[in-house]
């Protein structure tokens, strides 16, 4: 079965780029590789061959100046508070956030602190809705 990213992870995905053409994509990836198939991860396909994760990397503006990932992690940390149920959690600099602690940023003590980039999972709602996302850094309101 080949592996596909749900369609919530296509769609933030797709915004992001719209938004921000010439960022570093250097840390960006959805399906694991060999660390992450060795244990349970969202980026691992389901058994129906669903991945529920995408990485983003850090550098939006294509420079290292302004760092703008900040700004967009929080954003899509309000845009799940506000109810977007298809988002699970989000993972950056050492911070982790879920509807487990009302989307409140709380430490996150993984191996991978997630400096480079910032990590999203998604919910199964997420697997059919590609709804477009309402953020304001990736052209919502």
């Amino acid at each position: 079965m080949t592996p596909k990213l749900c369609k919530a992870g296509q769609q933030l995905r797709l915004q992001v780029d719209d938004s921000y053409p010439d960022r570093d994509r250097t840390s960006d990836g959805w399906i694991g590789d060999t660390r992450h198939q060795a244990r349970p991860s969202d980026h691992n396909p389901d058994e129906q061959g669903i991945v529920r994760a995408i990485d983003i990397d850090r550098d939006l503006s294509g420079k290292a100046k302004p760092d703008l990932m900040p700004d967009l992690a929080d954003q899509l940390r309000l845009c799940a508070k506000s109810g977007d149920k298809r988002i699970s959690y989000i993972i950056f600099q050492s911070k982790i956030c879920s509807s487990k602690k009302a989307w409140a940023w709380r430490p996150y003590d993984g191996i991978n602190k997630h400096n480079h980039h910032c990590h999203v999972s998604f919910t199964k709602a997420g697997d059919t809705d590609g709804s477009f996302f309402n953020i304001p850094m990736l052209g919502g309101k």
